[in-house]
């Protein structure tokens, strides 16, 4: 009778044993770090605008090639982005393997960084090789980022991938002003 009652007392036990769920954070917490990672990143396009005040003038200003886009497309296309940034982070930082989530977080962090120093360094002291430096380093990390993302969230990787290009895109860009500015 005592086996019994330690098996029934063991099987009570186990049922009660939390078992880790496959999307990790859950709740009002989940919702709480989305919200985070949404400040985060908007605060970072905050900061940027602020850069780039006069951000049209400059852009106007400037030699560009005949392949770049008008000024009015950039607010949009941030707009969503930076949406997407953080949408990505959020999936991520929910995967239940905290040690390969924060790892790939911290790169999230880095790009998110170089991403901040451009807006000054091309609208503000409209200093186009550091800035194309800045964004050849964004384009690194972010490319980084996007594969320890992929490894933890394909919706994520997807989430990152408009932003890759449209990085890959502005790197193109600045250089070109650069060539056509010095």
């Amino acid at each position: 009778m005592a086996v019994r009652r330690n098996h029934r007392e063991s099987a009570v036990a186990a049922s009660a044993t939390p078992t880790p769920t496959p999307t990790g954070r859950r709740g009002v917490g989940a919702w709480a770090a989305l919200a985070a990672f949404l400040a985060v990143t908007y605060c970072v396009a905050a900061l940027g605008a602020l850069a780039s005040a006069d951000a049209g003038e400059v852009y106007g200003s400037l030699e560009r090639p005949d392949w770049a886009p008008p000024a009015w497309l950039f607010g949009p296309v941030w707009s969503v982005l930076y949406t997407t940034i953080a949408l990505a982070a959020w999936l991520v930082w929910r995967h239940p393997d905290r040690s390969r989530a924060r790892t790939a977080l911290v790169w999230w962090s880095a790009q998110l960084l170089l991403n901040l120093a451009w807006t000054p360094l091309f609208f503000g002291a409209r200093q186009y090789g550091l800035a194309l430096l800045d964004i050849g380093l964004l384009l690194a990390a972010l490319t980084i980022t996007l594969v320890l993302f992929r490894r933890l969230s394909r919706a994520a990787a997807l989430l990152l991938t408009p932003y890759l290009l449209w990085v890959a895109f502005a790197t193109a860009l600045n250089a070109a002003i650069w060539h056509l500015n010095t």
